[in-house]
């Protein structure tokens, strides 16, 4: 059977795409997951973001080649393995990003990507997924939010919008307590459509060719054919795809015997967040970690989850957010926080035992550039991966600042009571080379991998601003992979935006 769109990857943009193109009863839409559907309950329960972090099958799993800046550590990359990929797993966290990004997106070659162009698909993709204000106070928050104020970093209500600086409750990707992933927003009120079909637990090796063109996929050996691919596989799976397919340097792909049909720097411009966790001992037990731990309000905790959809397992994990300028000479918000009122050894792990929370930062426009490349011909093997995190003097030193602001926070009038002591990295890290050691030892990915089918106009670029895969016909790349550059804050938003253009570009 012949479609007129086969998309690769029903995740965060593949569910979007899936479902704006499928609106033209006349088009055939086939929409390709290689994980299992959305069913596992602890995908749609908020702060079941912990089981599915390192989830065997409903998560890829993936980890960095050894980190030379990063004292050699392979550092974790967890992406989303099932119907609404990243956006089932992932911290629910909702931010734009600055109207300078998509500015800087167009200026770098990016046509029509420019903040005013953007903006109406940003407010499109909201017709479909719910965002809500974490609506339950926490004591806890509240301090935080006070202390930022006393640095003089204004409370703010939507980090989202005209202006981003600031400290406040932040925006999830919830509905009445529930998760809204892609899958649930956009392509579960699409399944009824005869012209769309989801096929999941469908692993696809390669793009077809005839010449230069593209005319399908093989997908567990069978060919299926299609007027038109788009690769919606995300940073780490649409370059593998296109490389395995003969698009990529063609120095790597002659190397591994794979022949060249355009030679591209597809893999390379792989741009994502650092994250470094600072993690505190509370002195009330006001924190996540108390509900959790103690029998009784662990029971009132889930009975206010399964009567009112209210409370910590609404919420997820990360509970308010701070933006604002680590360097003196910024020009615009530079850093990120946010506070998680539950600590644990890593992401994902059991809580303490001690009433903890956790600062979370990272730097929001890094200048660190890394790569991704396929190993062998195998489809099945996972791609190396290297962020090159640190690799400038600029990401080195404001990962410094950062940790020095996140401890001018806890100091503050406001919300020191709350602060026993520093657990990790603790206070015996001072100098700026012991926190840069500490960085390099416990920093974490923000699971925000991007740019590695970096979009322009240049020879450099992978596609083109219609998203159309430079030297080739009938294949577009329509995910993160195609940002320029990361944009300054969670990348979720930034990709159904994305999705909800290509639609309107394949449309037309």
């Amino acid at each position: 059977m012949k479609f007129d769109t086969v998309i690769v990857g029903a995740g965060t943009a593949g569910c979007a795409l899936a479902s704006r193109l499928s609106e033209d009863a006349k088009r055939s839409v086939l929409l390709l997951e290689a994980g299992p559907k959305d069913a596992n309950p602890w995908i749609h329960i908020p702060i079941g973001y912990g089981k599915t972090m390192h989830h065997p099958v409903l998560n890829w799993g993936f980890s960095t080649e050894p980190e030379p800046n990063m004292n050699g550590r392979r550092i974790y990359w967890p992406r989303g393995r099932t119907l609404g990929g990243s956006s089932a797993v992932n911290g629910l966290i909702q931010i734009r990003g600055q109207p300078e990004d998509f500015d800087a997106w167009e200026a770098a070659g990016a046509q029509g990507w420019n903040a005013r162009s953007v903006e109406r698909y940003f407010e499109r993709s909201l017709t479909c997924v719910t965002v809500t204000r974490i609506a339950d106070k926490s004591e806890l928050v509240d301090a935080f939010i006070r202390g930022c104020a006393d640095l003089g970093i204004p409370a703010n209500h939507d980090l989202s919008g005209a202006n981003q600086e600031g400290a406040g409750y932040l925006h999830l990707t919830t509905r009445k307590g529930r998760r809204c992933s892609a899958a649930v927003a956009y392509l579960q009120p699409a399944r009824g459509r005869p012209n769309l079909t989801v096929r999941t637990g469908a692993h696809v090796s390669r793009v077809l060719f005839e010449g230069r063109r593209a005319i399908g996929v093989e997908c567990d050996g069978e060919r299926i054919i299609a007027s038109e691919v788009v690769l919606c596989a995300g940073a780490i799976q649409s370059p593998q795809l296109l490389q395995l397919s003969g698009i990529g340097p063609a120095a790597l792909l002659s190397s591994l015997r794979i022949p060249v049909i355009a030679d591209l720097p597809v893999g390379e411009n792989l741009q994502d967040h650092l994250a470094l966790r600072l993690i505190y001992r509370c002195t009330k037990p006001i924190t996540t970690n108390d509900d959790l731990r103690n029998v009784w309000r662990k029971a009132r905790t889930g009975l206010r989850y399964l009567l009112m959809r209210r409370g910590p397992m609404a919420i997820g994990v990360m509970t308010a957010g701070m933006i604002t300028r680590a360097l003196a000479d910024a020009k615009t918000p530079d850093i990120q926080f946010f506070l998680s009122t539950v600590s644990a050894e890593e992401r994902g792990a059991k809580p303490h035992s001690f009433p903890g929370f956790t600062l979370v930062y990272y730097p929001m426009r890094p200048q660190s550039r890394g790569w991704v490349r396929i190993r062998s011909r195998d489809p099945r093997e996972a791609p190396a991966i290297q962020p090159k995190y640190l690799s400038t003097e600029y990401d080195r030193r404001i990962m410094i600042e950062g940790a020095k602001l996140a401890r001018r926070i806890v100091a503050a009038p406001s919300f020191s009571p709350y602060v026993l002591d520093e657990y990790k990295p603790g206070r015996a890290v001072a100098s700026d080379e012991q926190l840069l050691d500490a960085i390099r030892n416990a920093g974490s990915s923000g699971y925000h991998p991007v740019g590695t089918c970096r979009m322009g106009s240049d020879d450099a670029a992978v596609v083109d601003p219609q998203l159309r895969v430079r030297g080739v016909e009938g294949l577009r790349v329509v995910d993160a992979s195609v940002m320029p550059v990361l944009v300054s804050g969670n990348t979720n938003a930034a990709t159904l935006m994305i999705a909800e253009k290509a639609a309107d570009l394949m449309r037309a």
